[in-house]
């Protein structure tokens, strides 16, 4: 695991050539992976030189480091407001969870560049994103041990719950357009493949909260 990078940029205010650069990045790692993207394709999306992509964010560490850093960084400060807006420990899961559907709803090219990495043993992470993941499942660990306390949650593992979430979410984004393809499938089955009563943050959470509930 990569624990440094040259450049952070400012997730909050990328100046316009950055964010150009990092929406080409975003899209052509989801596309390809670490591995497979090139910072020629990536420079050439943006509408700049390489020179320009360089003195701007930096390398091909660096622009994976902060594609996901803009995101994830955002997300641990979205859902550490909103919690804060809310006071059961029911309130702020459901909260929690919603948040993080609603975000990837927001980043699509996000499902595929983390279940790339993650089938890559997470070998180009940096730790400004394993940071960004830690700030996120910190206030996780609050809200379980807030309803626990409360004698609303029983324990649980916090890292368990939160794959619990995450996972369904990626996992779902991703396999929904594969399955709709399928139109093969015995009526059996179809017969069952219904549409979400709710949005996914709200379906995932009462599964969650079924799970975890005294």
């Amino acid at each position: 695991m990569k624990l440094l990078i040259k450049k952070v940029i400012d997730i909050e205010k990328p100046g316009k050539t950055a964010e150009k650069i990092l929406t080409a990045a975003r899209a052509v790692f989801a596309e390809n992976g670490y591995s497979g993207a090139h910072v020629d394709e990536i420079a050439e999306r943006a509408g700049v030189n390489k020179a320009t992509l360089y003195y701007q964010i930096g390398d091909k560490d660096t622009l994976f480091a902060n594609v996901i850093h803009q995101v994830l960084g955002n997300t641990a400060q979205n859902i550490a407001a909103a919690v804060a807006k809310v006071d059961h420990p029911e309130e702020k899961l459901k909260v929690y969870i919603n948040c993080i559907a609603a975000n990837v709803d927001k980043n699509p090219e996000l499902p595929s560049i983390m279940m790339r990495e993650i089938a890559a043993d997470g070998a180009h992470l940096p730790r400004v994103v394993v940071e960004d993941i830690v700030a996120v499942l910190t206030i996780l660990v609050g809200i379980l041990d807030e309803g626990r306390k409360k004698r609303i949650f029983v324990e649980v593992v916090p890292f368990l719950i939160h794959m619990m979430i995450v996972g369904t979410i990626l996992f779902y984004k991703k396999a929904l357009p594969i399955k709709d393809r399928q139109s093969w499938l015995p009526a059996a089955i179809k017969a069952r493949d219904k549409k979400l009563k709710g949005s996914l943050g709200e379906e995932v959470a009462k599964l969650v909260l079924k799970a975890i509930k005294r």
